[in-house]
């Protein structure tokens, strides 16, 4: 299993990071100022993340998605742990944002994240069509962060590069 950074054509990699976040138009938003990691087993893909500077020392997770026969068997939280390693030591914290879902939620808590806020109706306002997981509809967004590391990291030198 190897995790390397993808700076061109990021688009190619649409079909698995749409698992994430269901809407292109959303993902868009984010892509060209995000760093994309990719993570292969030989040469097959089997997760995506994207993350972007917030400032203020904040990284944040945009989009996470593990191809569908790799999923559950932690190469989301290698993936999550990756970016954590990667960046301890130059940004404070991890955050992100995903719905209220009975799949997404403990997996996040699993990961060491605590929630931190919610944003009301963010799905219904944000998106073109109503988003379903686990048979729930997506209303709300919930919040989530960790903090990192001060004393780890590999990317300390390169913070201007993700904004």
């Amino acid at each position: 299993m190897r995790i390397a950074e993808v700076s061109a054509h990021k688009s190619e990699y649409m079909e698995l990071l749409l698992l994430g976040d269901e809407q292109e138009e959303m993902i868009m938003k984010y892509l060209d100022r995000g760093r994309l990691f990719v993570m292969k087993s030989d040469d097959t893909v089997c997760a995506v993340c994207i993350v972007t500077d917030e400032g203020d020392f904040t990284l944040e997770l945009k989009n996470i998605a593990v191809s569908e026969k790799f999923q559950r068997q932690g190469f989301g939280r290698a993936l999550i742990s990756y970016v954590e390693n990667k960046f301890a030591g130059a940004f404070k914290r991890l955050i992100l944002g995903t719905g209220d879902s009975p799949l997404t939620v403990p997996f996040y808590e699993k990961c060491g994240f605590r929630k931190c806020g919610v944003i009301k109706n963010f799905f219904i306002d944000n998106y073109d069509h109503p988003i379903y997981e686990a048979g729930v509809q997506l209303c709300d967004m919930i919040c989530f962060e960790k903090e990192l590391s001060d004393n780890y990291g590999t990317d300390r030198e390169s913070i201007a590069e993700i904004r």
